[in-house]
Order: C-alpha cells, then structure tokens, then sequence
C-alpha cells in the first residue's frame, strides 16, 4: 500500500537530443537514472512531447522540469524558476506538434485542478549550441551535472519533510 503521506515526485527532462545542448534535459534523466532514485521518485525523458508531460505530472504532488534554454551569452547558466510563472496558454488551433511544457503547465492546471502538481519548479539551463548533434558543450555538460545534484537535494528534502 502506498504512503499518502510521502510526496509523489516526478521529474522530467524536456528537450532534442539531436540538437546537441537541447538535450540537456534528457541528460540530466539519464544521470538520475544512472545514480539511482528512491522508489517515489519517477523520472521520464519527455523529448519534445509537450503532452506527455502532462500525462507523466498528472497524479503527482511536486514536478520538476528540466530543459534547455536559447543562448543569450552566458551558457551552461542556471536558472530556477517557479512553474507558474512560465505556464503559457497555447495559442487557439495550435497543434499537438507545437503544443510544449510551458502549455503543459498550463493546461494541466485547468485540466486536472488539484490531480496536477501544485509544487512545480523549472530548470534551464542556457545552451551554447543548438546545431545538429548529439554532444552537450562543456559548459552545458558541466551544468547538468549541477542540476542533478541539486534536483537530488530537492527529493531528499521533500522525502525526508
């Protein structure tokens, strides 16, 4: 029987691996998976597949997110944000193929009201290069690591509240 009392956490990695540092996301599940997680912590690489984070956050009482950001100078930066502040409503006839995480967040919300995290916090991190490719620059590499390690203090604060 599961501990209602224990949180639920899912954390997902959104973005294209064949896009070299777009794949940070993606990067830093597969570095989770590798360390190992608590059995309450459920991660799930989303791709580009803006739905499936709705469906993988549905059910869980905190979400984080991780992707990469567009470069602005300053690459393998950091930065957390609050879900709510970057949930986008998508554009009305927007297709699925266009349909990301921020219109996930969003319409996850009025979908699912309180079935969807209330506890939601984003990772980006700022690219360098988002050519062809299925490297990560240094900095960005560097920076997944960070994150990583950071998202682990996170759940095993939460596990242990």
């Amino acid at each position: 029987m599961a501990d209602l009392t224990r949180p639920d956490i899912v954390i997902i990695g959104c973005g294209n691996s064949n896009r070299n540092d777009d794949g940070a996301g993606p990067k830093v599940i597969a570095l989770l998976r590798q360390r190992g997680v608590p059995g309450e912590v459920r991660l799930f690489d989303a791709g580009t597949d803006g739905m499936a984070v709705i469906y993988q956050a549905r059910g869980a009482s905190h979400l984080i997110i991780v992707d990469a950001c567009k470069p602005s100078g300053a690459p393998g930066s950091i930065y957390e944000v609050p879900g709510d502040v970057l949930a986008a409503p998508p554009k009305p006839g927007q297709g699925l193929h266009d349909f990301r995480w921020d219109h996930a967040l969003y319409s996850g919300h009025r979908i699912y009201g309180e079935a969807f995290p209330s506890q939601v916090s984003v990772f980006l991190i700022e690219a360098a290069s988002l050519d062809l490719g299925f490297e990560l620059t240094p900095e960005v590499d560097h920076a997944v690591g960070l994150v990583a390690g950071q998202i682990e203090a996170r759940a095993s604060g939460w596990l242990s509240a």
